[in-house]
């Protein structure tokens, strides 16, 4: 008798982790640390214990793991080179000083604020600051024993690192100008601060897969197409100024452009909205695999449509009004120069290189707006400065001021257009330098292409990162260089870049192209960009970006 066939059982996926269908046994190391303990209990151990035992008393879960969620990493212990970045254990990498973000959402800083910024870091971090691409300032050389010392001071002025880091909802990147910019759909400030208000420190939204990256702007000047959630100001023929959502977004070694969900969300329920994304994050991000656990993975496993269905299904418990697209901007907004508020002053922007400023030029930055009758001030998502509400006879007198400080009003197309992560200087992750080679570039592209400074009507933007993260955003640069080890002429291990060319966002939104096997080391690196600059200006068709030549170039004439 022939035995009846059988249908091969159907393979069962493996669990991802996702709380929602069930999975909430801790499946790595850092879940099982975060569920272990709520990461904001961690301040308490800060300011009772170890502040006072100092850096040997410090648990290494709470080191290298829930630390991060008050805006602490430890840094590079210095002297080790890029090549040995991927081969050393935690404990051999870390130094016994700090690295410590602090919040300012939106950028938004009073004068007052940003003397305070200046002073922690003329006290207590050795005149370190630089300005992030994500609106905010990092110091160094931090030491434990004077972290409250430090949240004292900063709370005292309305600022916090609570939640600069770890597996929660960052800080929250917004229009620089928001509220003052002619040409702005709508406001989102109102909208950050309600979520800070009722969201940052929620034990709800502490314990998140990864990280959440949130932009809201009334402008596109926020890079909102590669965040967790994005809202974007756009006009509905029928309601009027809103903001489209997006999701899904992110960089790093995975990269991929946020989608839109079609939704139009007007101002009041931009905190509702971001709360039920969120949610859905906690609830169905997948939690198995670091390497998968932001929510860009999830959005593409499931499609817009699905991720809208759950979120008003299962969290807002109502349908969201269809919305347009906002129209799409063929040049990125970076608001360098003097520009007319809608109130008659002035907002001025200035470059610093690679958002690499000073404790003392902080202090410096407040007293000269003060002086120029302003109160207020912005970073910018592109490592800049702005200085808000300035009177119209007192712009030449403050762009003056800026100079002195380095801070370049009408600077080169170079300095507005570099951005670099922090490097190999004092992170655990970076293979190579990137501040001083930024520098070192800017340098020597000004000295070197003062002749086709007119040939280039937008900046080309060149974005240096010291391993394969992305901080710097390298996909989304004109000129984007990855840090790696690479081989020199004469054999030898050095310091170099893999290049990324003509990626972007906006009307270009896309990943930069990768030259196979094309490798440049640090040495060569001035003189590369300098010959890729070149051929674009002398090759380029009316009006062509950057971007749109590098997609038809030839080969070698980007090598």
């Amino acid at each position: 008798m022939v035995p009846p066939q059988t249908s091969p059982r159907a393979k069962q996926r493996r669990g991802e982790g996702q709380w929602a269908l069930g999975y909430r046994e801790p499946l790595n190391p850092n879940e099982r640390s975060k569920k272990d303990d709520n990461p904001l209990n961690v301040r308490a151990r800060i300011e009772g214990i170890y502040a006072h035992r100092g850096f040997d008393s410090i648990d290494p879960a709470d080191l290298r793991g829930r630390f991060r969620w008050y805006g602490l990493y430890t840094q590079r212990k210095p002297g080790i080179d890029g090549g040995r970045t991927a081969t050393l254990e935690p404990e051999e990498l870390d130094d016994e000083y700090f690295m410590m973000r602090v919040r300012s959402d939106g950028g938004a800083l009073s004068t007052q604020q940003l003397k305070v910024l200046g002073e922690i870091s003329q006290t207590y971090a050795r005149d370190t600051a630089d300005i992030t691409d994500r609106q905010n300032i990092q110091y160094h050389w931090i030491q434990i024993e004077d972290v409250p010392t430090i949240w004292q001071k900063l709370e005292a002025v309305g600022l916090t690192t609570m939640e600069a880091c770890g597996d929660s909802p960052r800080v929250i990147l917004g229009s620089p100008v928001a509220g003052i910019a002619q040409d702005e759909v709508i406001n989102g400030q109102p909208a950050i601060d309600t979520i800070l208000e009722r969201y940052i420190g929620d034990p709800r939204f502490s314990n998140l897969p990864r990280k959440f990256k949130t932009a809201i702007s009334g402008l596109q000047d926020v890079a909102h197409e590669i965040h967790d959630v994005a809202f974007v100001g756009v006009n509905h023929p029928e309601h009027g100024p809103g903001f489209d959502l997006w999701v899904g977004g992110g960089l790093s070694t995975n990269p991929m452009l946020g989608k839109r969900l079609g939704a139009w969300v007007p101002l009041d329920e931009v905190p509702d909205v971001w709360e039920a994304v969120i949610s859905v994050f906690r609830d169905y991000g997948y939690r198995r695999l670091r390497h998968r656990a932001r929510i860009k993975f999830l959005v593409a496993d499931w499609g817009p449509e699905k991720f809208r269905q759950v979120m008003e299904d299962e969290y807002l418990k109502r349908k969201m009004i269809d919305g347009p697209a906002p129209e799409v901007l063929d040049q990125q907004l970076d608001h360098i120069g003097v520009n007319k508020q809608k109130d008659g002053l002035f907002y001025v922007g200035a470059a610093p290189v690679a958002g690499r400023v000073s404790g003392s030029i902080l202090v410096e930055v407040a007293k000269i707006a003060e002086q120029a009758g302003s109160q207020r001030v912005r970073f910018t998502p592109q490592q800049k400065i702005i200085v808000l509400d300035v009177p119209e006879a007192e712009v030449s007198t403050l762009k003056s001021n800026l100079a002195k400080l380095g801070l370049q009003v009408e600077p080169s197309p170079w300095r507005r257009g570099i951005m670099a992560c922090t490097g190999i200087e004092f992170c655990k992750l970076a293979i190579v330098e990137t501040k001083a080679r930024a520098n070192e570039l800017v340098t020597q592209l000004e000295a070197n292409l003062k002749d086709i400074v007119d040939g280039v009507t937008a900046p080309i933007t060149v974005h240096i990162n010291g391993c394969p993260n992305s901080c710097a955003r390298i996909q989304t640069a004109d000129i984007g260089l990855k840090g790696q080890i690479v081989t020199d002429d004469q054999g030898n291990q050095v310091e170099g870049f893999q290049v990324h060319l003509g990626g972007g966002l906006g009307l270009d939104a896309g990943f930069g192209r990768k030259l196979r096997g094309h490798k440049v080391t640090a040495a060569e690196l001035p003189e590369y960009v300098e010959r890729v600059v070149r051929n674009f200006v002398a090759q380029r068709e009316t009006d062509e970006r950057f971007a749109q030549w590098v997609a038809r170039a030839e080969e070698g004439t980007l090598r």
